[in-house]
């Protein structure tokens, strides 16, 4: 006498199969909601002050280096000091409440306190002068800021992400979309279409030591 249905011989191929399933979809859960898309990514920390990129950056068309006057010469782009938003301030929008941390940090000596978005481990070294000068425009880490009212992180800025680009620019040289004339560093619209690239050597290390020294 059958006790069973013959329909449960298939069970142990069903289990094993939904098994699989089971361990990919927990994998790709993990790999993503444990990622720097999900954890980094997105991340728009309030501001002391109200400051509008797309206003600033976009409408009025200021160079990115106007406050970030180090970013072709040094390791970091700097976060402006308040005299660089006095310099215009002092004569517009001088009884804006929104602008009060100003003029009180203006007044008093003492420096904003502005929250840093875009920030790497300390074990990592990053040199923002040798990026930009080899022709990465800011517009590849950091988005279209001049379409942002508040400032937030639009890549992932990992290990993995970095390397996808070394690794680009190496394979397409020359032709590389990271890649655009220095002139335009800042242009954050400028396209490649009907560009040709004069002939550069660029060479981003792959090595560990190249970031991690």
């Amino acid at each position: 006498m059958q006790i069973f249905p013959r329909s449960l011989n298939k069970l142990p191929q069903v289990v094993g199969a939904a098994s699989v399933l089971g361990l990919v979809a927990v994998t790709a859960v993990i790999w993503y909601f444990f990622s720097p898309w999900f954890t980094q990514v997105g991340y728009t920390p309030k501001q002391p002050v109200p400051y509008s990129h797309r206003l600033h950056a976009g409408q009025l068309g200021m160079d990115c280096r106007y406050c970030h006057a180090n970013v072709e010469r040094a390791p970091l782009a700097m976060v402006p000091p308040t005299e660089t938003c006095m310099n215009c301030h002092q004569v517009v929008k001088t009884d804006s409440a929104a602008l009060a941390p100003i003029r009180d940090s203006w007044t008093s000596g003492k420096p904003m306190e502005w929250i840093r978005i875009h920030k790497l481990p300390d074990y990592v070294y990053f040199d923002h002068s040798v990026h930009v000068t080899a022709g990465v425009g800011c517009v590849e880490c950091h988005g279209r800021v001049d379409q942002m009212e508040q400032v937030r992180m639009e890549k992932p800025l990992s290990m993995g992400w970095c390397l996808e680009c070394h690794r680009d620019v190496k394979a397409n040289q020359g032709d590389s979309l990271r890649i655009r004339p220095v002139a335009e560093m800042t242009n954050m619209s400028w396209t490649h279409q009907g560009h040709v690239d004069p002939p550069r050597r660029l060479d981003p290390p792959e090595n560990c030591w190249g970031c991690h020294r």
